[in-house]
């Protein structure tokens, strides 16, 4: 089956997650927006999806995904729809379950994370809300994030996979995307994740065994990977990495 994804074309964000799965499975798709409007892409094929008030089934946001006559939206739901499919998520009922648990977890962290820089409303500039952002984020560096990564952290202490994977039957998407957040936080925050990274061996060690596989590799140094930037979720001003 051929993937149509639909995201934002310049920033990674929650659509980040989705290319991934479908780079490490080496999956047949098509990232709809970055596609030109004369090949049928573009933000305007995407923006005709949102806006189309006939759909039953909607989505509300990006990113999404249509796989056939199917339209799956929100990040978690769709890893936990090609999981089974692109053979990344385990195979018992009780094991996708835990790793679309620990997918909606990290979903919660994400809103932490784009609240250090827009605390106060998402169409207010990051400038409007300085003095907020500072605050919001020395709370995120000191509390909030140790909680998350403690608590990951602690779940792959617990794994008992021999591979240093989350699961134990095996590489899945919960992989991939603990190795994107922990990728976006070193960009975001250099200096606080320098401090604190003996405190996260094993989500340090996973991050670099993902960052390894040849086809996430090979996405990782080719165009197709969108750089970090300040649109994203994870965006690094210097004045809030204290």
């Amino acid at each position: 089956m051929r993937y149509e994804l639909f995201y934002w074309p310049s920033i990674q964000g929650r659509g980040e997650f989705v290319r991934l799965a479908l780079e490490e499975a080496g999956a047949d798709y098509v990232d709809v927006a970055r596609q030109p409007a004369s090949a049928g892409g573009g933000i305007r094929a995407m923006m005709r999806m949102l806006d189309d008030k006939s759909a039953v089934q909607r989505p509300f946001a990006p990113p999404f995904l249509r796989a056939g006559r199917q339209v799956i939206a929100q990040t978690a739901n769709i890893l936990h729809f090609l999981g089974p499919r692109l053979a990344l998520a385990p195979k018992s009922d009780a094991g996708r379950l835990w790793v679309h648990q620990l997918q909606l977890t990290l979903a919660d962290l994400l809103v932490e994370v784009h609240d250090t820089h827009h605390p106060i409303a998402s169409s207010l500039y990051y400038e409007d809300q300085k003095p907020e952002a500072q605050r919001r984020t020395g709370n995120f560096i000191e509390e909030r994030a140790p909680k998350y990564l403690g608590y990951f952290e602690n779940v792959l202490a617990a794994s008992r996979s021999r591979a240093g994977w989350v699961v134990a039957s095996g590489f899945s998407y919960i992989d991939l995307s603990l190795f994107q957040l922990v990728a976006g936080l070193h960009y975001a925050f250099p200096q606080a994740m320098k401090r604190s990274r003996r405190q996260y061996p094993r989500l340090m060690a996973l991050h670099d065994r993902v960052a390894a596989r040849p086809r996430i590799a090979a996405y990782l140094g080719s165009p197709r990977r969108i750089a970090f930037n300040e649109s994203g979720i994870f965006r690094h001003y210097p004045e809030l990495d204290a």
